[in-house]
């Protein structure tokens, strides 16, 4: 479930997952440090092309961080829908895992990816797929019988027809300005009768701040507001962006692609998890959902 992994200023509308602790350790080479003063967080405009390069720039610096404080949480071969928990054994949003066995499944911002493991193993045939190269590094590291492609999720390096399943879990879909973009590849790269299901911070989320504790239960910004939020260095040039879609949209950018929705999922926040994270917190989660699911197909 690649999604960001440092605590974000209060204002952020959204619902970013921030820290979690664990006694994981990093096990691949460091880079070298990036040397940047703290970015200023604000809400602004933001293209196609420059949200790409921020967020390949961003996930490239702090892939290493990522793994070491989510890595506990998402394990090595789990395939874990949000930070709800909700896990694809009890979901069966892909379909029964006795019927992923030899089916072509295309993992879409796949970070380390667990989710692919966990399909590989019940004898599906995945591809992981993420804008970094070094989150793939640590999907590398870690293993697996499986290709790694590193690509734009807007520009998918495959032949029509390649797949018969997609999954995105929290990859891609927020980060870019036009989510249509990835739809349509998506959909394109489908076979006929296949269905793709991604997870993305529930959109009620933008009204409220990002925090774990009561703070975060008012709202503080208008769900309208579909200004992307940026986090920029001193010269004004992106290093995070992160883009704002009503429940409304987000349908619609569904149907318009070319995909038939069969089901919208909030998952509910178990009485197991105890864990903050981030904006994700018990207290929170059994009052306000945080996670959107959408089931679709390709007529």
């Amino acid at each position: 479930m690649p999604t960001p992994g440092h605590p974000v200023p209060a204002a952020r509308p959204g619902g970013r997952v921030g820290r979690k602790s664990t006694t994981r350790e990093p096990i691949i080479q460091e880079p070298e440090p990036f040397e940047t003063s703290d970015p200023e967080a604000t809400r602004r405009a933001a293209g196609v092309t420059e949200s790409v390069r921020a967020n390949r720039g961003w996930w490239d610096r702090n892939a290493d961080e990522y793994q070491v404080e989510h890595g506990t949480f998402l394990g090595d071969d789990r395939f874990v829908w949000c930070p709800e928990g909700l896990d694809e054994v009890e979901a069966e949003l892909l379909g029964p895992p006795e019927e992923l066995k030899g089916r072509d499944v295309l993992e879409i911002g796949a970070g380390a990816a667990q989710c692919s493991r966990w399909l590989a193993a019940q004898g599906a045939r995945p591809v992981a797929l993420d804008l970094s190269h070094r989150q793939l590094q640590h999907a590398l590291r870690i293993g697996g019988p499986f290709p790694l492609v590193c690509a734009d999720a807007a520009v998918l390096p495959f032949a029509d027809g390649s797949f018969d399943l997609a999954c995105s879990a929290y990859g891609a879909l927020p980060f870019v300005a036009d989510p249509r973009l990835v739809l349509r590849e998506v959909r394109r790269v489908l076979r006929p009768g296949g269905r793709f299901v991604f997870s993305v911070t529930h959109p009620i989320r933008w009204a409220f701040p990002d925090e774990p504790g009561p703070e975060g239960l008012s709202v503080s910004s208008s769900y309208f507001d579909r200004t992307p939020y940026v986090e920029q260095d001193e010269e004004g040039l992106a290093v995070y962006v992160e883009h704002h879609r009503t429940l409304g949209d987000r349908i619609r950018d569904v149907v318009t692609s070319g995909f038939r929705l069969v089901d919208l999922v909030e998952p509910e926040w178990p009485d197991w998890n105890t864990s903050e994270w981030g904006g994700w917190s018990p207290l929170r989660g059994h009052l306000i959902p945080g996670t959107a699911i959408f089931v679709c197909e390709r007529d």
